[in-house]
């Protein structure tokens, strides 16, 4: 039986952070992360440009949590090393589960969320990498919090806290 000519990868697996071709050329791993059942695995090149904690109403009701905590890297510091088969996308705009920018990243077997894929940047959940003896480092700790005029929780951690986005909104103070 011909099953006729093969199938052309999606276009979003052939662009970073999902290309597939040559994976490994050139990129040294700084960091590694996985799902919680490990069918995807992906690595970070260099430290993340800028750590947040996102307190907006989208955040908490996706994440389930009073904020999410996310590490911002160029695309081109991130490669998927395993199972971009195994992802799922979520547009939280209109609801769309295609590869529609922007959207969450999540493991479609454990349904752990992995990252927030914007147009120009990768916004990866720290909590899905496994840092050496379990301890955070400095890189990944966050600069601010943003959307904190939406907070359900104060967090007394001296961190700068923006009404809305950083540069955009004005900054609120520290409520204990």
């Amino acid at each position: 039986m011909h099953e006729g000519p093969p199938r052309a990868a999606p276009d979003w697996q052939t662009k970073s952070p999902y290309q597939i071709e040559n994976p490994q050329k050139g990129f040294d791993k700084k960091y590694t992360a996985a799902c919680h059942c490990g069918a995807v695995e992906f690595a970070a090149s260099e430290d993340p440009l800028d750590v947040k904690y996102c307190h907006c109403k989208v955040c908490q009701r996706v994440h389930g949590a009073p904020f999410q905590w996310a590490a911002i890297f160029r695309k081109t510091s991130i490669l998927f090393t395993k199972g971009i088969e195994q992802l799922e996308f979520y547009n939280t705009a209109n609801g769309s589960k295609d590869h529609q920018l922007p959207s969450k990243v999540l493991c479609k077997e454990c349904h752990s969320p992995l990252a927030d894929e914007g147009r120009n940047m990768f916004l990866a959940f720290p909590t899905a990498f496994r840092f050496e003896h379990g301890k955070v480092p400095a890189a990944f700790r966050p600069s601010c919090h943003i959307f904190y005029g939406s907070r359900v929780v104060d967090i007394p951690d001296g961190a700068p806290k923006f009404e809305g986005m950083k540069g955009d909104s004005k900054e609120l103070p520290e409520t204990r």
